[in-house]
C-alpha cells in the first residue's frame, strides 16, 4: 500500500556552515497547506539566492501539489568578544575630536559606542560560497523528509476519516434500501382504508375488480417514485471506488474529488424520491457525511 500524502504539514530543519569564520547556521524551514496545483513561495537572503533554482527543483521533485512556503535563513551566532581594530578607534577619536571643536554641545562618545561603531567596520569575514550552497542543499532534504513525514502521518489519519464515512455511508444506503419496500406497503394499507372509508359514507359496494385495478396503479405509481435501487447500486458503486484508491494511495487528491461529486449526484437524487420521512433523513444524513469527506478530500496531494 503507498502512502496517503495531506497537503498540509510544516517542518523546520537547522545545520551549522562548517568551515565559518564566525559561528553560522542556515535554517530552512517548510510550510505546506492545500492547493490545486503545486505553488511554491521562496525567501531566501540574498547570500544564497543564487541556489534559488537549486531548491525549486528539489521541491518540485518531492512535491506534486499544495501550497508551500520555503523560507531560508541565515542565523549568525555571538562570537567571542575582540577588541575592535585600534586604527579605526582611532580615526574614530580624530572625528570625534574635529566635530566636538565645531559643536562643543555634541555629547562624547562612550566606551559602548567606540565597540560599536568599531565593529561595524571592521571587514566582514568571508564566506565560502560552496559550503553556503552544500549546507543549504542538506538542510532542505532534511526538511523535505519531515514534512514529508507529516504529510503521511495526517494523510494515513485522513485515510481512516474516509474508511469511517464509507462505512457510514454503506449502512445508510443498505437502511434505504429497506425502506423503499416497507413504504409501499404502508401505502397499500392507506389505500385500502381509505377506500374502505369511501365506501362506507356512500353506504354502496365496490367492484373487487376495480378495487383490484386502483390498488394496482395508486401502489405502482408509489413503488416507482420511491424507487432508489439504482441510485443506491450506484452509491454503492462509488463506495467501493473510494475504498479502492485510499487503498492504492499516491497521488488519489483529484480522483476523490470526483468520486466525492458523483457521491453527492446519487444522494441529491436520492433525496428527491423523499416520499416517505425515512428516506428524506437518510438522504439528509448522507448528504452532510459526503460534504464532511469533500472538505477533508481537499486537503490530499
Amino acid at each position: 500500500m503507498k502512502l496517503l500524502y495531506s497537503m498540509t504539514g510544516y517542518a523546520e530543519v537547522g545545520l551549522p556552515v562548517p568551515g565559518s569564520a564566525t559561528p553560522l547556521t542556515i535554517r530552512v524551514e517548510l510550510r505546506s497547506v492545500n492547493s490545486r496545483f503545486l505553488d511554491l513561495l521562496l525567501r531566501l537572503p540574498d547570500e544564497l539566492r543564487a541556489s534559488e533554482a537549486t531548491v525549486r527543483a528539489s521541491l518540485t521533485r518531492e512535491l506534486r501539489r499544495g501550497k508551500v512556503e520555503c523560507r531560508v535563513n541565515l542565523d549568525e551566532g555571538q562570537c567571542a568578544q575582540t577588541l575592535p581594530d585600534l586604527q579605526i578607534v582611532e580615526s574614530l577619536l580624530q572625528a570625534e575630536a574635529a566635530l566636538l571643536q565645531r559643536a562643543p554641545h555634541l555629547r562624547s562618545l562612550s566606551v559602548a559606542d567606540v565597540w560599536r561603531l568599531g565593529a561595524a567596520q571592521q571587514q566582514q569575514p568571508s564566506r565560502d560560497a560552496t559550503a553556503l550552497a552544500n549546507t543549504l542543499q542538506q538542510a532542505l532534504e532534511g526538511a523535505l523528509q519531515g514534512l514529508q513525514k507529516a504529510r503521511a502521518a495526517e494523510g494515513d489519519r485522513l485515510r481512516s476519516f474516509l474508511l469511517e464515512r464509507c462505512d457510514q455511508l454503506q449502512q445508510w444506503a443498505r437502511a434505504a434500501e429497506s425502506v423503499a419496500p416497507q413504504a409501499v406497503l404502508r401505502q397499500q394499507e392507506r389505500f385500502m382504508t381509505r377506500w374502505r372509508d369511501a365506501l362506507a359514507t356512500l353506504g354502496g359496494g365496490a367492484n373487487p375488480e376495480a378495487v383490484q385495478d386502483r390498488l394496482l396503479q395508486e401502489t405502482t405509481a408509489f413503488a416507482l417514485r420511491v424507487d432508489v435501487a439504482e441510485e443506491i447500486s450506484r452509491l454503492q458503486s462509488h463506495l467501493d471506488a473510494i475504498r479502492a484508491v485510499l487503498e492504492t494511495g499516491g497521488e488519489v487528491g483529484k480522483r476523490l474529488d470526483f468520486l466525492i461529486q458523483e457521491l453527492h449526484r446519487e444522494a441529491n437524487t436520492l433525496g428527491s424520491k423523499s416520499a416517505v420521512l425515512e428516506l428524506s433523513e437518510l438522504a439528509v444524513n448522507m448528504k452532510v457525511c459526503i460534504e464532511q469527506m469533500r472538505e477533508q478530500v481537499q486537503n490530499l496531494e
